[in-house]
């Protein structure tokens, strides 16, 4: 039975995994750690048993030193970030503050509970990160694998390269039992309004501008979230320390193509569902209209990466992974969700 500390635990990625925790290891303890910002939601762990939630903040050293020990837990499982891109460039100290302190605060916190006493116990500390440490790819160069050098291109992606390189460090340097996957992007329930996916559901539902970056050929790679779920239970429960593992959906999109299949499925659910135009009468297919329709291209960001691909076949070849869901079907689960649940349990705070 392992005893997890889930930094992060009420956000999107960190929610869901609490939830696939518990159906799979039913007899494990849980203890989320969550500092409740604008990304996150008490309520997204709602309906989940056994679950202790603390509100607080990871650079709190003595705080997760007390979770630790006085909770007896052996695993930590770190999710809490700054994720926003177009935040980081407006203001990248929180980033730092949150991906790089907070990181060096656990990790430290870890090494009094868990090295310092002498105890020698088994444990693991899980850092997830991201695809974008690696920077930007050319239309035809190969994917990111494990061994791809950090070349981050947003402040963002430098704090979490940042983090990387300190869970690698304390690892070495200490011998902390230490794990780090980079993820693709993820889709799925509970994630911030400040999102692609969201955002654009939002937008079409209020009958809103669709805003789209530059020409819209950005690619990115797209991973169901409950898939992210099951890869990092793989990794806690079958990888050896030291392991850096890529996680993706080996499904490339370019934003524009991603609208436009959103779009759509927006307008196959109103055509299923005549209700849905009673709910929401300012979206175009309340009117007759394509959603495709609100699509607007905006003036680029800077620095933005161009192209984001994901080897993932060490994590397959090592532990077994494989992507369960199809893109298809995961965006349909994906806009149902949020259809059924906008303005109801969908309470994601923005800021």
């Amino acid at each position: 039975m392992s005893r997890l500390l889930v930094t992060g635990g009420a956000g999107f990625i960190g929610a869901n995994f609490v939830r696939h925790w518990r159906a799979s290891h039913p007899e494990d303890s849980i203890a989320v750690l969550d500092a409740l910002t604008y990304a996150a939601d008490r309520a997204n762990l709602d309906g989940i048993s056994g679950v202790t939630f603390v509100e607080g903040d990871i650079r709190d050293r003595a705080l997760v030193e007390r979770l630790l020990t006085g909770h007896g837990l052996d695993t930590l499982v770190h999710f809490a970030a700054e994720t926003h891109v177009d935040r980081s460039i407006l203001d990248a100290g929180a980033f730092i503050q949150t991906n790089v302190l907070g990181t060096h605060a656990l990790l430290e916190a870890a090494r009094a509970a868990w090295l310092d006493t002498g105890s020698g116990r088994p444990h693991r500390f899980h850092h997830v990160s991201t695809d974008e440490v690696y920077g930007s790819l050319g239309p035809v160069d190969p994917a990111f694998t494990e061994a791809t050098p950090h070349a981050p291109n947003s402040p963002y992606a430098a704090s979490k390269a940042a983090a990387d390189h300190l869970v690698r460090a304390w690892g070495r340097t200490y011998g902390l039992e230490a794990t780090i996957s980079r993820c693709s992007n993820n889709l799925g329930p509970f994630q911030n309004r400040e999102k692609l996916i969201p955002l654009m559901l939002t937008n079409a539902l209020a009958g809103r501008a669709l805003p789209v970056y530059g020409d819209g050929l950005h690619v990115r790679d797209w991973l169901d979230v409950n898939d992210h779920c099951r890869a990092l239970d793989l990794i806690l429960t079958g990888a050896a320390a030291g392991e850096v593992y890529n996680v993706g959906g080996r499904c490339e999109l370019t934003n524009l193509a991603l609208v436009e299949r959103l779009c759509a499925a927006v307008d196959g659910a109103f055509a299923a569902d005549p209700a849905l135009a009673r709910r929401f009468p300012a979206s175009p297919p309340a009117a007759g209209r394509a959603t495709s329709t609100l699509v607007t291209h905006v003036p680029d960001r800077p620095g933005h990466d161009r192209r984001y691909a994901i080897d993932d076949g060490k994590i397959r070849r090592d532990l077994g992974y494989a992507p369960a869901a199809d893109f298809a079907s995961s965006l349909a689960v994906t806009v149902s969700w949020y259809l059924n649940r906008h303005g109801r349990t969908w309470r994601l705070r923005q800021a």
